[in-house]
């Protein structure tokens, strides 16, 4: 697609998000209301959200905080669970390390899952060109929004949703629906079966510690994995090459 101008651009990035939208409402809704819930503020509850912007990252903090855990183990848990976007940032770099601090700064606060896929797939097609900054922040802005009026609808309606809603299980529903699509090679799989298994048997610990030991079990078995992985390769390789001569 050929962008006539970066107005342009931004409209069709806000527009090809605006989808993905419907999909944080419900989760969006959970963490205003859980917060509610747990008796903060308005102004506390929309602190946090602006200060997360992370929807799992901040229902997972919601509940430790619930469950009474220690405030170390709520920010290396938060920590663990974004590490996803050092990966991500390092995959739009190379389209957008040109752009000065001014912008990349705030695009590194917008980042979310949606607006990674959405970039990524538009990069891949080679359609954005100059207009990459104004496409990704059509996008993000979408997303950002979004997530605010939900959490913030949530913060307001509070103990009002109707439990016939069954939003609370939205929450497990919006992990698998972030989990599934990640799972592309044999690194992520045992990432996922390694993190699921300890959370299970771990769910007993103190200061619902599980979740943390869950996260770093399972990154750690996921990079063990592509580690190994990427020596077999190239010793492979090697093989190969000493087949040849």
């Amino acid at each position: 697609m050929n962008y006539r101008s970066g107005t342009h651009a931004f409209l069709h990035g806000a527009h090809t998000a605006s989808p993905f939208t419907t999909g944080v409402i419900p989760f969006g809704l959970i963490a205003g209301v859980s917060a509610a819930g747990m008796g903060m503020s308005l102004t506390s509850s929309m602190g946090m959200t602006l200060l997360f912007y992370s929807g799992s990252a901040q229902i997972a903090v919601l509940q430790l905080m619930q469950n009474g855990a220690l405030p170390v183990t709520m920010v290396v848990t938060a920590l663990v669970i974004n590490l996803r976007f050092l990966m991500y940032s390092a995959s739009l770099a190379p389209h957008l390390h040109h752009l000065p601090r001014s912008k990349t700064w705030p695009m590194s606060y917008l980042l979310a899952d949606q607006v990674f896929a959405l970039f990524s797939l538009r990069s891949a097609c080679g359609d954005l060109g100059r207009y990459a900054f104004h496409y990704y922040t059509g996008a993000a802005l979408t997303m950002w929004l979004g997530w605010n009026l939900a959490v913030l609808t949530g913060v307001i309606l509070g103990a009002r949703i109707p439990e016939a809603w069954s939003l609370g299980f939205a929450i497990p529903l919006s992990f698998l629906a972030l989990l599934i699509p990640s799972i592309r090679n044999a690194a992520t799989l045992c990432a996922a079966v390694a993190g699921g298994a300890l959370a299970v048997l771990a769910v007993d610990l103190p200061y619902n510690l599980g979740m943390l030991t869950a996260s770093l079990g399972g990154v750690l078995v996921g990079l063990t994995v592509e580690h190994l992985r990427k020596d077999h390769g190239s010793e492979h390789n090697n093989d190969a090459e000493q087949e040849a001569t």
